[in-house]
């Protein structure tokens, strides 16, 4: 059913097109912005200010990011996720919240309606064409296990929102979370907006702020009414795909025929505040019928441990990403990989060590999964918790800087192993054994990863090793440096360490299908070629020079 004349008449434009699968999806590589902070429209100059700390709308929107997708297209994405479309509750004057406004996306009020802050219905048509007329995916983020509604200071009575289920019993009667390992409780109470958990009252009596009422996913008419209200949402807006966040917040069982109603594929987020035995919580998740892929929390935990100190405990990465590897229904093949998102702070806030950074900056794109990449990390934003995490990227004037020069080295190598080995993609990522706990060598052949957890200030004379990985004396290049290296007869490598930084090598061979890694094949030109850097024993390392802010701030490309 359609909702409004102008959803039916986009959708009758837009007609019936094939559903990207989950292999096609698993092809792509996803930049995922806040759609307020992202870009302004073009009648909006880039001077606009947006103080995170007041949790309030900024200005960026659907036109604005149409304005920017050569930005995202020349780091070398081909998929966006963009923050929740549906219309979401207003604050007023009168309603305070610590919570701030619904800039976000998620405060959903109307699902049959889309948030004028980030434009009109014809804007969100806009943008999917935009990015279809690209050979680009578009990622909805939909909201499934709850609407939003605003608890006025001294009320006894939240008000409650609506679904369209007239006569139904369209929510769980109010209740807070205090046991995350109760599933029930998880499933059926309400959560706070801000993400604090407030206390209630004896007589279960909400205080004040924005609160999310739980659809009762039990009655089957809401059931209908949430099955109808996604469908005509994704059809509206032309998408490829969804992002479903809370998805423990729902029943699993609901979750097979809305995966058969919606008919496209389905990432779903369950990974914030779960159990300790993560693998095992997440696992059902991944059987066939409940989600497309998920997001690879309990390996993000075991990341971030890992590479924010030199301290870090690799071993405990490897352990994670193995037990997910036995456990999951397709490996960790259908996960999405990332190490930063809107619920997180940067990873950047943990360390100012850019060794580290980079090395868990790799990390998504050398995995066995989807690549995540949050808008802003490639522009080397440090905010922590939310609000913080949230900054507004026109201020950075989209600069081509070193960070997202290494973001584009690494999504070209990516494509470039996919394209001469059409199994790379569903070859498991395996672990070599190494003489130190602070290295790490990933092999997902064509493609072997070096990682270290060593810092800037690893002392000379570490290096990997990895036996029998390539053919006798082949030729290879690490993609970053694009400084060559000979296999032994072997086939094996033994690579330096320089300056804690890692390496992504990839055979020559590979590298002549795609003319955007290393021109010249490792001839040992630099990737930012308007940099002039001084070798590192044989190796220019250019984006050793990232602390320098000065300099990171004049590379912009003329074509940005």
């Amino acid at each position: 059913m359609c909702f409004t004349t102008l959803f039916c008449s986009i959708s009758l434009l837009l007609g019936v097109t094939e559903a990207a699968t989950a292999s096609e999806w698993r092809k792509r590589t996803i930049y995922q912005i806040v759609t307020d902070r992202f870009a302004l429209d073009n009648n909006t100059g880039t001077n606009v200010t947006c103080d995170t700390s007041l949790r309030a709308y900024c200005g960026g929107s659907w036109r604005g990011v149409i304005k920017q997708l050569d930005y995202i297209q020349q780091l070398g994405f081909d998929a966006v996720w963009i923050s929740p479309t549906a219309e979401n509750v207003e604050v007023s004057e009168a309603t305070t919240s610590s919570a701030g406004e619904a800039y976000l996306g998620y405060w959903t009020s109307n699902r049959t309606s889309t948030n004028a802050h980030f434009g009109f219905a014809e804007d969100l048509a806009a943008l999917s064409d935009a990015l279809h007329a690209r050979n680009m995916f578009l990622m909805l983020d939909i909201t499934v296990n709850n609407l939003a509604t605003i608890v006025p200071p001294n009320s006894s009575t939240p008000p409650r929102a609506s679904v369209s289920a007239n006569g139904a019993q369209q929510f769980h009667p109010l209740c807070a979370i205090s046991d995350q390992s109760n599933q029930t409780e998880v499933e059926q109470c309400w959560l706070p907006a801000d993400g604090v958990q407030r206390d209630l009252d004896g007589s279960e009596n909400a205080t004040a702020g924005v609160w999310f009422p739980d659809v009762n996913t039990e009655d089957v008419l809401v059931v209908k009414a949430v099955l109808d209200e996604a469908k005509a949402a994704i059809k509206a807006s032309g998408a490829d795909g969804v992002r479903i966040g809370s998805v423990k917040h729902v029943r699993q069982d609901f979750w097979p025929d809305f995966r058969d109603a919606v008919g496209v594929f389905m990432l779903g987020e369950n990974g914030k505040q779960v159990v300790s035995d993560s693998v095992n919580y997440v696992d059902p998740y991944t059987a066939p019928g409940i989600m497309d892929a998920v997001f690879d929390y309990p390996t993000y935990y075991e990341l971030k441990s890992a590479f924010s100190s030199s301290s870090g405990n690799l071993s405990a990465l490897v352990d994670i990403v193995t037990e997910a590897q036995k456990s999951y229904e397709a490996g960790l093949m259908l996960t999405a990989s990332f190490i930063e998102n809107h619920d997180l702070p940067r990873f950047a806030n943990a360390t100012n060590d850019t060794a580290l950074i980079m090395n868990a900056m790799a990390w998504p794109f050398i995995h066995d999964g989807i690549p995540v990449l949050y808008y802003g990390q490639e522009q080397g934003f440090k905010g922590g918790a939310q609000p913080e995490n949230h900054e507004p990227l026109w201020p950075s004037q989209y600069a081509n800087t070193p960070y997202a020069q290494v973001v584009r080295a690494l999504n070209a190598a990516r494509k470039s192993a996919t394209a001469v080995n059409h199994f790379f993609l569903t070859t498991p990522m395996t672990f070599i054994d190494q003489s130190s706990p602070g290295l790490l060598a990933i092999s997902k052949p064509p493609l072997l990863a070096l990682l270290t957890n060593g810092g800037s200030n690893t002392p000379a004379g570490s290096s990997w090793t990895a036996k029998r990985v390539y053919t006798a004396n082949e030729t290879l290049v690490d993609v970053l440096s694009c400084r060559r290296f000979v296999a032994d007869a072997n086939g094996g490598v033994e690579v330096p360490v320089v300056g804690g930084m890692p390496q992504i090598l990839l055979p020559t061979a590979a590298l002549d299908k795609n003319g955007t890694v290393c021109p010249g094949e490792g001839t040992g030109h630099d990737l930012l070629k308007s940099v002039s850097a001084s070798p590192i024993r044989g190796h220019e390392y250019w984006w050793l020079r990232l602390g320098i802010v000065a300099v990171t701030m004049t590379w912009i490309q003329s074509s940005l």
